[in-house]
């Protein structure tokens, strides 16, 4: 028994109908999604960076060269606000590891651009954080996170999970 199989159990007793696989389900993806912020933010708190600096650094680099986005994509790609995206932009550019520069085609507009040292550290950052992840889930075996991956896609496709727009706006 896990701790949601305590739960349920309780629940059964209690309240039938409060029971159902779909509450399972609820309780153990979110109790792996809190077990899987620990690991990232224990790596990333030795930076002095939050879960959404690195994901606004991650976002950029995984854009690819030259590690740039709009800002409206960059908060898209990211699952932030724009007001969330923008706070986070004058930490990262005052930190020195991004920065706004202008769109020569528009005027109006700009791009977000990693700086070299943001490149850097955000390539560190991605391999301390796989190593984190890599050791919490030391003792699930290989096929069972194989499957679990497999399992978690199809739930997520059949919930409307879909890639965005393409790569455009770089």
């Amino acid at each position: 028994m896990d701790r949601v199989d305590e739960l349920v159990a309780a629940w059964q007793a209690e309240l039938p109908g409060a029971a159902t696989v779909e509450l399972e389900i609820v309780k153990r993806v979110a109790r792996l999604k809190h077990r899987i912020e620990e690991a990232t933010q224990a790596v990333l708190g030795g930076y002095g960076l939050t879960y959404a600096d690195f994901d606004v650094l991650a976002t950029l680099r995984r854009a690819g060269a030259p590690y740039r986005l709009k800002p409206g994509r960059l908060a898209s790609l990211s699952s932030l606000t724009t007001g969330g995206t923008s706070n986070i932009l004058q930490r990262l550019t005052s930190a020195g590891l991004a920065e706004r520069e202008p769109d020569p085609a528009d005027g109006r507009s700009s791009w977000v651009r990693l700086t070299p040292e943001g490149v850097r550290l955000t390539e560190e950052l991605v391999a301390a954080t796989g190593r984190a992840h890599r050791d919490l889930f030391a003792d699930v075996p290989g096929p069972a996170a194989q499957t679990l991956a497999g399992l978690l896609r199809e739930v997520l496709l059949a919930l409307g999970d879909r890639p965005g727009p393409s790569r455009a706006d770089r």
